[in-house]
């Protein structure tokens, strides 16, 4: 299969844009720095060749679009139905026919591997699950989402056409968000797949641990406090979720949760005028008695004892 490069892609554009090749495509470009550009889709729609429908060959560069009406991607294998507000991830290696249903409102940007590998720590597109030939390439956004990648794309064109020096540092950036944007779709899939999955999870689980901390104010609780509740939140088997845990940490699942209820019921003690009947309540103790009883694990002293003591040693 033939490969579609940018020279190439940017003569069929010019129709739609400039009549000279040089503005849009720099000497120069399949050096180190990369390239980058992006586009306006409702400045294509009088081309005769995009209302037909639009081939992409397997090409030399990537291509992340915000379609905000309905089109059509075939792939060899499979037909995509694409809603209006759809972030889509165009891979390298995988061509496929886009059919636009109606006027194409939207945006698109498209940049070769070289440009990210500033930002990426040394790994390429190529490496990202959103990019991979066999992951799913189109997510649907929710308003919210749909206008925070709308106004992604309006700081880049507006970025692009400023004479900023250090202007691609600040596109990069934007690119970055759009692809986290659509890793958000895929949970389970890291951005930089190097970690190992059971890393993966235990760092997501001190992550939601951290989360509910520090309490502020005596109405605020803490909702996840035993393994069950952090395995539901994580979609694993309460088991599964206590091998990784004692394997990384050498400590069970409960044990660190213990630990950092103990931590934050310290800092309460030493650093609010809270009664120890709403810090009981506000870390999930059906009474002082049962707060005292937890307490007495992780310190040699009652929790009125504890705060005497901190209070005598400022």
């Amino acid at each position: 299969m033939t490969t579609t490069t940018l020279r190439a892609l940017y003569q069929e554009l010019i129709p739609c844009t400039s009549p000279d090749l040089s503005t849009l495509l720099p000497p120069g470009i399949q050096r180190e720095v990369g390239h980058f550009n992006v586009f306006n889709m409702a400045d294509f729609w009088n081309s005769t060749q995009l209302r037909a429908g639009t081939p992409y060959p397997c090409s030399s560069f990537y291509k992340i679009s915000l379609l905000r009406s309905r089109s059509r991607a075939e792939y060899a294998n499979h037909t995509l139905d694409i809603a209006p507000d759809a972030l889509v991830f165009s891979t390298p290696k995988e061509s496929f026919q886009w059919r636009p249903a109606e006027a194409q409102q939207g945006h698109f940007c498209l940049f070769t591997a070289e440009f990210m590998l500033p930002i990426l720590a040394g790994a390429t597109p190529e490496e990202l699950p959103l990019f991979q030939a066999a992951g799913y390439p189109v997510f649907q956004l929710n308003p919210v989402e749909a206008a925070r990648a709308a106004g992604l794309f309006a700081q880049m064109h507006e970025e692009l056409a400023s004479d900023y020096a250090h202007k691609y540092d600040l596109l990069r950036a934007y690119v970055l968000e759009l692809l986290h944007l659509g890793q958000k779709r895929q949970p389970t899939t890291p951005l930089h797949p190097t970690h190992s999955a059971t890393a993966r999870l235990a760092a997501r689980f001190v992550e939601l641990l951290e989360q509910q901390f520090p309490l502020t104010t005596p109405q605020q609780d803490v909702p996840l406090r035993t393994a069950k509740d952090f395995a539901g939140r994580l979609a694993v088997h309460v088991n599964h979720l206590n091998k990784v845990l004692k394997d990384s940490t050498g400590r069970t699942t409960t044990d660190l949760i213990g630990g950092r209820l103990a931590q934050e019921a310290k800092a309460l003690l030493r650093e609010t005028d809270w009664s120890l009947w709403e810090i009981a309540d506000s870390l999930g103790f059906v009474d002082v008695a049962h707060f005292s009883h937890f307490f007495r694990r992780y310190a040699p002293v009652s929790p009125g004892a504890f705060r005497k003591l901190e209070a005598a040693a400022v």
